[in-house]
């Protein structure tokens, strides 16, 4: 029975470790942070998006990347079109959160939200981000 809980409890106190770890030293722990692409029709929607992610404090920083042209499958036809890309930094814990909710603002049927996570970058910036995206 001991060994039940401490086997569920694992993830949780390796994470708790590795955070009093990164804390002590001020190394980063790569995955931490991510950063999301969401793609958008045009410039007005994804100013929109943004700024909706921005005030639900889902994320840090969002790029809002220019017009370019994309192809891809939709209902078995190949498709080209232009689209506006955004880059979202966030907490890697906030991406599930992230995806729900553009999900339910975004007018695409079924609009490219994905995630890759940072390994490793500028100390100050990764906690920059984490000082300005909640914690859970």
């Amino acid at each position: 029975e001991g060994l039940t809980l401490l086997v569920l409890m694992y993830p949780l106190l390796r994470g708790l470790a590795l955070h009093l770890h990164s804390a002590v030293t001020g190394s980063y722990i790569p995955g931490t942070h991510s950063i999301a692409f969401v793609n958008c029709l045009n410039e007005q929607i994804a100013r929109d998006i943004a700024r909706a992610i921005m005030d639900k404090k889902l994320a840090a920083y969002v790029n809002i990347l220019p017009k370019s042209s994309a192809l891809y499958f939709w209902k078995g036809e190949l498709e080209e079109s232009t689209e506006i890309l955004l880059l979202v930094k966030t907490r890697t814990s906030k991406i599930g959160e992230l995806s729900n909710y553009v999900r339910s603002i975004h007018p695409f049927e079924i609009p490219e939200i994905i995630s890759l996570p940072i390994d490793q970058g500028n100390p100050l910036y990764l906690k920059w981000i984490e000082e300005n995206v909640p914690r859970d």
